[in-house]
């Protein structure tokens, strides 16, 4: 276990979901602020997940409370005036960055180009929580039916870093969250990840963000969900530190009792994985 430098500076690359504007959140977004505020945060990115082009494309959620596309679109825009609203109320007390959290849908590519002209947000964290339109880290059943539609497991993680890829490579998110998500369900991954079909394709993804000079988060919502360790494991988050790229914790929070967890655990892997602790911003 290595020693830590005294105090890095407490940031979130990744987080702000609310029960304002997510269905799966919880609280107020100012309430979060002010949590992070409290905990002598320095900067914090807002990043509530990007609205869907039609309702399919959204959360159960949301269409379960009976919210059309038209709504959550609505709902959203409303995010980003509201976070733009924080971000002056409270300049003085912290740094916020104003974004958002993609999907990759089936033809994402034309909406999200569309929400990045019309609502210009700081920045992007570049996630994909979709494999061909089917979810896969809302339940282990909706895991398990995606990787029979593709044939296995190994298949169906081919097929999301193969649209992570095309994400990092037409975008450039300044941020590439929860890089290795599809494991979520998984627990033979720490296995998986290396097999050749596999480890291939996650090294050329490093490759491209080491390219672009993308950050990645290290997503500690991970270690809410009973996982050993935060999104990106240790072996790819080994790789990341060879190739020079820059990994900033995210609490990916959905309410006020998930900022800040977790913080002291995401600064050992950092630190045990040979990273210095000081942190790149977004913007």
């Amino acid at each position: 276990m290595r020693s830590m430098p005294a105090s890095p500076l407490r940031v979130s690359i990744h987080g702000g979901h609310s029960g304002q504007f997510c269905g799966h959140a919880e609280d107020t977004l100012e309430d979060i602020v002010k949590a992070y505020i409290a905990q002598g945060y320095s900067w914090v990115g807002l990043t509530e997940h990007m609205t869907p082009d039609r309702v399919e494309h959204g959360y159960p959620e949301e269409a379960e409370a009976g919210l059309s596309a038209k709504d959550q679109h609505t709902r959203f825009t409303e995010y980003i005036a509201t976070a733009r609203q924080l971000q002056e109320k409270y300049a003085s007390e912290i740094t916020l960055f104003v974004g958002f959290e993609t999907e990759a849908f089936e033809g994402y590519q034309l909406w999200l180009q569309h929400l990045l002209d019309t609502l210009k947000p700081d920045y992007i964290v570049g996630s994909l929580h979709h494999v061909q339109d089917m979810l896969i880290d809302s339940t282990p059943a909706d895991y398990r039916k995606a990787a029979d539609v593709f044939g296995g497991m190994d298949a169906l993680y081919a097929a999301y870093f193969d649209r992570q890829y095309e994400l990092i490579t037409t975008f450039a998110p300044a941020v590439v969250g929860h890089f290795d998500l599809i494991r979520i369900f998984d627990p033979d991954y720490r296995k998986r990840l290396v097999k050749p079909d596999i480890w291939p394709r996650i090294q050329r993804n490093l490759k491209a963000i080491k390219e672009r000079g993308l950050i990645m988060d290290l997503n500690l919502r991970a270690l809410l969900k009973g996982h050993q360790e935060p999104y990106i494991s240790r072996p790819i988050l080994e790789e990341a530190r060879k190739m020079g790229i820059a990994v900033v914790p995210g609490d990916d929070s959905h309410g006020v009792k998930n900022v800040g967890q977790f913080w002291e655990e995401a600064l050992q892997v950092l630190s045990d994985a040979g990273f210095d602790l000081t942190w790149e911003s977004p913007v």
